[in-house]
């Protein structure tokens, strides 16, 4: 990865953590979940106001680090509008990003978590809200925690 394009990258990840998007609880939601990492800390609950099979709205509340929040952050603004099955088939690319650290071929805010592949505590910071959403997607009432996944 060039220098650039990491800077543009850290910068991504510094912008979501203190300037989240989609932070706060949604009034109108009709599905949410929450998520916990056991071995650092991090809360996520996330809310979603479901229109059929579309995500109509998404948002989150919790704390963390600031991978995790970042993570929360960008993902609230991808999976709105999407249908459940475009919403799993992006956790899949996220996934495999932070997992191998194989960046997406175009440059997309996605990649900003390309580094998080080798420090893998930190995959589960960055996979928490995600695991929550497809939760709350299922109809899941159980709280989802990133010691039953295999991240």
């Amino acid at each position: 990865m060039s220098s650039d394009l990491s800077d543009l990258y850290q910068h991504v990840i510094l912008d979501h953590n203190r300037r989240p998007r989609n932070r706060g609880r949604i009034p109108t939601a009709n599905r949410s979940a929450h998520g916990d990492n056991p071995s650092c800390g991090d809360q996520c609950d996330v809310y979603l106001r479901l229109d059929g099979d579309r995500i109509a709205d998404i948002s989150f509340e919790g704390s963390g680090c600031a991978i995790s929040m970042a993570s929360a952050s960008l993902m609230t603004t991808l999976l709105k509008g999407k249908k459940a099955d475009e919403a799993a088939g992006l956790y899949d690319r996220f996934h495999e990003i932070v997992t191998t650290g194989k960046e997406p071929e175009e440059i997309s805010d996605l990649g900003a978590f390309a580094g998080v592949h080798a420090f893998p505590a930190r995959i589960k910071c960055a996979t928490l809200s995600w695991h929550a959403a497809l939760n709350a997607l299922r109809g899941d009432p159980a709280p989802t925690t990133t010691e039953s996944h295999t991240d």
